[in-house]
Parts: structure tokens; sequence; C-alpha cells
């Protein structure tokens, strides 16, 4: 909205916002008045005045806290009748992220935004394209007798997956898949067989679901992504091990899918040659 707004029509604007503010909250001129500290004449005053003059700053800021509204909005500098609490309280939450391979909160941000892209750049390889075997050896140790139903579950969320309209964008280090295929890091102890199998898999998945899934890998050397999930132009969500920090304003959502969409830009391997870049890891391993 612009600023250079004529006096008359800010002053204007001030007494309709104010009365919606009123009718919002079902408070009377009265009670307003009482819960601001001035008398009923002044609060009438404000409502039906057709000058261009506007309230003090004292005033203006009573009735915004009074009402649970922002001052900016009634004075028209914003469209946006949220206090900046509330707007930030909205547009910022921290949300546990459980030690599991299925993550509610994780899906319902998935079925939101469904018919959306979803841009994603995992801890490690996506659960979703894992095989039992590797989904066994990975999560029983923090699962125990859940694993079975665990795993169920996030066989769903695959063929979820490949019914949904979305397209799915995936982009990992070259480092994790490199490390998945020889056994070493975090893939250290994992049988060559289940190895071999999981990227098998990954191979089929990525050709049979081309072009809706799309995977890339790109040199963490030159390149750095924390793990993160972008909803469409929805949500953004930074994964920080125990928690997810999720973003709902436009401008963090534009800068972390731009963040995205550099790395698939400059990616090593493109998710045409992925296969190909499979086998090859699977023949060295």
């Amino acid at each position: 909205m612009s600023t250079n707004i004529d006096k008359r029509l800010r002053a204007d604007r001030f007494r309709q916002r104010l009365a919606t503010a009123m009718r919002n909250k079902d408070v009377s001129q009265s009670a307003l008045a009482r819960q601001i500290g001035v008398d009923r004449s002044t609060i009438s005053q404000l409502l039906k005045d057709q000058g261009a003059r506007l309230p003090n700053a004292q005033v203006v800021g009573e009735c915004a806290s009074a009402l649970g509204v922002s001052a900016d909005w009634l004075l028209s500098l914003t469209d946006r009748p949220e206090s900046a609490a509330d707007i930030l309280a909205n547009s910022l939450t921290l949300t546990a992220a459980p030690r599991a391979l299925v993550d509610e909160q994780i899906f319902n941000w998935h079925l939101e935004a469904a018919g959306y892209k979803i841009r994603h750049v995992p801890a490690g390889l996506p659960d979703m394209l894992k095989t039992r075997e590797v989904l066994e050896w990975e999560y029983s140790p923090h699962l125990g007798r859940t694993t079975e139903q665990a795993i169920g579950a996030s066989e769903d969320r695959l063929n979820w997956m490949r019914a949904s309209q979305s397209d799915y964008e995936i982009a990992l280090p070259l480092y994790e898949l490199a490390s998945f295929a020889k056994g070493v890091g975090y893939y250290e102890g994992l049988p060559t067989d289940f190895r071999h199998a999981q990227l098998d898999h990954l191979m089929s998945l990525t050709t049979q679901l081309y072009p809706r899934l799309r995977i890339y890998l790109f040199d963490a050397r030159a390149l750095f992504s924390a793990p993160i999930t972008v909803f469409g132009p929805l949500l953004a969500v930074l994964y920080l091990g125990r928690n997810y920090l999720a973003f709902r304003d436009t401008e963090r959502v534009q800068g972390f899918t731009e963040h995205f969409d550099n790395l698939v830009r400059q990616a090593t391997i493109t998710a045409r040659a992925l296969p190909e870049h499979i086998e090859r890891l699977r023949r060295e391993g």
C-alpha cells in the first residue's frame, strides 16, 4: 500500500476500520471508552467526525490494543489487521520433530500442499524411497516393536506420493549417495546386499516416476544446504534435528525457494542422469 495517502482519506479509513474492529469484537462505544480510559463522547467523535484530523498516537495505540488489531492497520499503513506479535506467531512456528520415519506433521504439510511443487533437501536418503530392509536397519533401534507398523505407514506415504498431483524435486549432496553406496560414515555396517537392493530400488523409482519425481545431486564443497522442505508457495520448513522451524510468510518462503532452485541449477548430477550415476555407484560399491 502506498504511504502517500490523502489525509482526509486516511482519517475516513481510520473511522471505518475502528468501527469494523469494534463490530468484530462486539465492543460498544462505552466499553471501549472504559478500556482505554476516555469519555464515551471521545469514541463517538472518533467514529463520526468527518474531518481530516486523526487522534493522537496514545489513543490510536490504546484502541488497537483493546481491539486486538495493529495501530498500523487502523492508520492504513498495512492491510493486515493483526498485531506484529500475531503476524510473527502465525508466520513462524517451532514444531517437535520426533526420531521416527513416520512423522504425521510432515505428512499433514504434504497434504496441505497437494497440487503444488514440493522441494526437499532431506537430512539423508528420503524415507519414502527406502527399502524395507534399510528402514529396519536404520529405525529398529529407535522404534522397537513399532517398526513394522511404521514401515507400513512409510510405504503408504510412497503410494500416496505416486498418486499425488504434486511434483517432487529432491536435492541431495553427492557424498550422501556415495557414502551409502560404499557403506561408510552413517551407513557403516549396512550389509552390501541391502545397499545394492536399495540402489536398484532407487534407480527403479527415479525412472518410473520421472518427471514427477526428480532427484538432483549437488557438490557440497561448492554449495551448502541445511535440510529443508518447501511446500509450494505456502510453507518452508527448516529441519533442526529435534524441531522443525516453519515459515509461512511470503518473503521467507520465496527465499527458501530461490535457495533450492539454485541447488537444482548448479547440480552436478541432474535428474535425468541420476539412474546412470546410481548404476555406476552400485558397480563400484
